[in-house]
C-alpha cells in the first residue's frame, strides 16, 4: 500500500531555482535586488495613498491593496528561497510548505478578484461619471476589497486542506523554489485526478470569472473614452486603463499557465520561470507601472520626495 511505502519525515526538500555557478550567483544577485525594489515600491505606495488625503478615493484606496497583496506574496516565497540558498539547507518543514501553499494561492486568489474590482471602478467612473459616488462609494467599494480577501482566503484553506491530506512518499524533493501545489502534486503517493479537477474548476471561478468581468468592464470603458469630446481626459483615460491592462495580462496569463495545465503536463523548468516571473517580478512592476503610467501619483511622489530632499538641507 502507499502508506506502507511511505517515510514518515515530514520535511520536503525544495531545489530550488539556482546553484552556485557565477551565472546563478548573479541570477540570485538580481532576485534580491528585485526583491527590494519590490518591498521598497509596494511599501512607498501604500503609505504614499494613506498620507496624501487628495488619494482617499475608491480607485487609489483599490491600488494600496494591490500593493498590499503583492508586498506580501513575494515575501512569502523569496525570503525563504533566499535563505535556503544562502545556508545551504534546502529543507521545508510540513507546516512551512503548508503556510506557504495557504498564503501564496490566498493572495492570488484575492488579487484575481482586487483586479476585477479594479476594473469595475473604471468602468463605473468612465460610463457612469455622475453616478459614480453611489455605485463605488466608501462603503461598497471596502465590501468588495473584503470579499476579495475572504474568497482568496477560502480558496486557500481549502487547497491547503486537500493537498496535506495526500501521502507523500519517495526522496521528497520539490522541484521548486516554493510549496507549489502542482509540483508538490508530483511527490504523492496516490491518485490526484481527482484533486487536479476540482482544483481546475476552483481556477476556472478564480480565473476565468474576474477576467470575464475585466473584459466586459473594459469593453464599455472603450466605448465611453471613443466617445468623448476632450482629447485630454481620453489621453487620461487611456493612461490609466492601460497600466491597469498591463498588470492583468501579465498576472492572468502567467497564472493560467500554471494552474489550468494537467499535472502531467508541467516542466519543472517552465514552471519554476513563470512562478518566478508572477511571484517576483510583477509584484516589482506593479508600483513602477502604475507610478510612471499615472500623473497624479507620479506627481505626487515627486512632491513627496522634493519635500523631503528639502527638509533634509534645512538646518536643525
Amino acid at each position: 500500500m502507499a502508506w506502507e511505502n511511505q517515510t514518515f519525515n515530514f520535511d520536503f526538500i525544495l531545489l530550488g531555482i539556482f546553484n552556485h555557478s557565477s551565472t546563478h550567483i548573479f541570477l540570485f544577485s538580481l532576485v534580491l535586488g528585485i526583491f527590494t525594489f519590490a518591498i521598497m515600491g509596494n511599501t512607498v505606495m501604500i503609505l504614499f495613498i494613506y498620507l496624501d488625503n487628495q488619494l482617499h478615493t475608491p480607485m487609489y484606496f483599490l491600488l494600496s491593496q494591490l500593493s498590499l497583496m503583492d508586498l506580501m506574496l513575494i515575501c512569502t516565497t523569496v525570503p525563504k528561497m533566499a535563505f535556503n540558498y544562502l545556508s545551504g539547507r534546502k529543507c521545508i518543514s510540513l507546516a512551512g510548505c503548508g503556510t506557504q501553499i495557504f498564503l501564496y494561492v490566498s493572495l492570488l486568489g484575492a488579487e484575481c478578484f482586487l483586479l476585477a474590482v479594479m476594473a469595475y471602478d473604471r468602468y463605473v467612473a468612465i460610463y457612469h461619471p455622475l453616478r459614480y459616488s453611489i455605485l463605488m462609494n466608501q462603503k461598497i467599494c471596502h465590501l468588495m476589497v473584503l470579499s476579495s480577501w475572504i474568497v482568496g482566503s477560502l480558496d486557500g484553506i481549502i487547497v491547503v486542506a486537500v493537498a496535506l491530506s495526500f501521502p507523500y512518499c519517495g526522496a521528497r524533493e520539490i522541484p521548486h523554489f516554493f510549496c507549489d501545489v502542482p509540483a508538490l502534486l508530483t511527490l504523492s503517493c496516490t491518485n490526484t485526478l481527482l484533486f487536479e479537477r476540482l482544483m481546475f474548476i476552483c481556477c476556472v471561478i478564480m480565473l476565468l470569472f474576474p477576467v470575464t468581468v475585466i473584459i466586459a468592464s473594459y469593453l464599455q470603458v472603450i466605448v465611453a473614452v471613443i466617445q468623448m469630446g476632450s482629447g485630454e481626459g481620453r489621453q487620461r483615460a487611456f493612461a490609466t486603463c492601460s497600466s491597469h491592462l498591463m498588470v492583468v495580462g501579465m498576472y492572468y496569463g502567467a497564472a493560467m499557465f500554471i494552474y489550468m495545465r494537467p499535472v502531467s503536463d508541467h516542466s519543472p523548468t517552465q514552471d519554476k520561470m513563470v512562478s518566478a516571473f508572477y511571484t517576483i517580478l510583477t509584484p516589482m512592476l506593479n508600483p513602477l507601472i502604475y507610478s510612471l503610467r499615472n500623473k497624479e501619483v507620479a506627481r505626487g511622489l515627486m512632491k513627496v520626495l522634493g519635500r523631503g530632499s528639502l527638509q533634509s538641507k534645512l538646518p536643525n
